[in-house]
């Protein structure tokens, strides 16, 4: 057991946590702590960490207040039936947990948020679709062939990974739900080849590695210096860990990024780092200046699949149109590239924090879109991110500039009627000729 865990274990046991909202564990358990049940009046969320647990305690359901739950990387062959019986329960996170079977006994009641990635799961039960508060749904780097049916009437699905499984087809009925923002499918046989990338391969000699610029789920970012030739160029580097993130592959990311192609809005890929000495995969990108950052903080234990903004952010008008017709003229560059970014949301827009200049970054959960009509219905799934992320910026500028009835058109539950990335970007660039911005 971790240190800190048998502390924790020890405090619990002397009645120090009486009263405790939440209980975090640093790993390593072998056993349920039964004392754990005497928190059942106050306790709404728990970490148990990673360990060798292999089942949770029948009776479980004795913690009528607990909302959340991490058991990742423990060993559970089967998700415990015991946390359908937690009535407030509404969030799983069973990651990396060797879970090969889903009874449909586990879904608790009111589950909003079930992050399943990167286990051995075949088949997922029906009695998934039969959650409506299901918003969220992480199923990275399983075995999956196919979704329950059930899942075609999700009311409230937005977010939904699938890259690295073992879909020959996605499920038609996809583009047709009313809330789904969010998707990434990379990494299945279904998924077109990329798009050709025209960037180049930057030998590991040719670039010297600077000071972390910062870390994300598939590596680090590096400021670098790439000498081209004879130029030095200050570059940002990215170096990937290799293992499956929640968005799914980070090779798949990398041929994302280098398929995106040049663009004023897109972080964009200037090549592939070759020769690491250590074998790593890394990305160059150009470098931002100093003092850009995101938009907004991504989403939170609370707003599930929203973005935490700060609460004293405020908007120009003219500051707002222009994050927004960068945001629209990024995606509809991808869409018009064959990709779909899959991500689309304020985290993800590095801007200067001044004058509403900037660009979409993060291809983790990218995918190849397929030909004809079906890339077209998913290319309209993600135009309700767009059209979240207006509302957003609407709500944050004073005044706010006239564009409610756009937003409308973009997050409408009729995915078919909704405009195009492009034609939202077109819309958004004649408002701010019309008003001289």
């Amino acid at each position: 057991m971790h240190p800190d865990s048998a502390e924790t274990l020890e405090a619990l046991r002397r009645g120090d946590l009486a009263g405790a909202r939440a209980l975090r564990f640093a790993g390593g358990l072998t056993d349920f702590p039964r004392e754990i049940l005497g928190l059942a009046d106050s306790l709404e969320v728990l970490d148990l960490g990673p360990g060798a647990l292999t089942d949770l305690p029948a009776d479980l359901g004795r913690l009528t207040r607990l909302r959340v739950l991490f058991c990742s990387g423990n060993r559970f062959a089967r998700l415990p039936p015991a946390l359908g019986d937690c009535p407030a329960l509404s969030q799983i996170g069973c990651r990396g947990a060797g879970v090969v079977e889903v009874p449909g006994e586990a879904l608790p009641p009111r589950l909003r948020w079930l992050t399943l990635t990167d286990n051995r799961i075949a088949a997922l039960p029906e009695a998934l679709g039969a959650r409506p508060h299901l918003q969220k749904l992480m199923l990275a780097g399983n075995r999956l062939a196919a979704l329950p049916e059930s899942l075609a009437g999700a009311p409230a699905l937005e977010l939904l990974r699938l890259a690295a499984n073992r879909f020959e087809a996605l499920p038609g009925w996809l583009a047709e739900l009313p809330r789904l923002a969010w998707l990434a499918y990379a990494g299945n046989p279904c998924e077109p080849a990329p798009p050709a990338a025209e960037a180049p391969a930057i030998p590991h000699a040719a670039v010297r590695v600077g000071a972390m610029l910062g870390e994300g789920a598939s590596g680090r970012v590096h400021r670098a210096v790439w000498q081209d030739g004879e130029q030095a160029r200050p570059v940002a580097l990215k170096l990937f860990r290799g293992a499956m993130t929640s968005d799914g592959l980070p090779e798949r990311e990398m041929a994302a990024c280098l398929a995106a192609g040049t663009h004023p809005n897109l972080t964009g890929g200037l090549g592939r780092l070759v020769g690491h000495p250590a074998g790593t995969d890394g990305l160059l990108m150009p470098l931002l200046p100093a003092g850009w950052g995101a938009l907004a903080g991504p989403p939170s234990l609370e707003t599930c699949s929203r973005d935490v903004y700060p609460p004293d952010l405020a908007l120009a008008p003219e500051t707002g149109l222009r994050l927004l017709r960068a945001a629209a003229a990024a995606t509809a560059h991808l869409h018009a590239r064959g990709l779909l970014h899959g991500d689309v949301y304020a985290h993800n827009l590095l801007w200067d924090g001044h004058t509403g200049a900037a660009v979409l970054s993060d291809f983790g959960a990218a995918s190849v879109l397929p030909a004809g009509a079906a890339g077209d219905a998913l290319r309209r799934l993600e135009v309700r991110a767009l059209g979240l992320l207006v509302g957003e910026v609407l709500d944050r500028c004073a005044p706010a500039p006239p564009l409610r009835a756009l937003e409308a058109a973009c997050v409408q539950p009729d995915p078919a009627a909704r405009p195009t990335a492009a034609d939202l970007r077109a819309a958004l660039d004649r408002f701010a000729q019309k008003f001289n911005i």
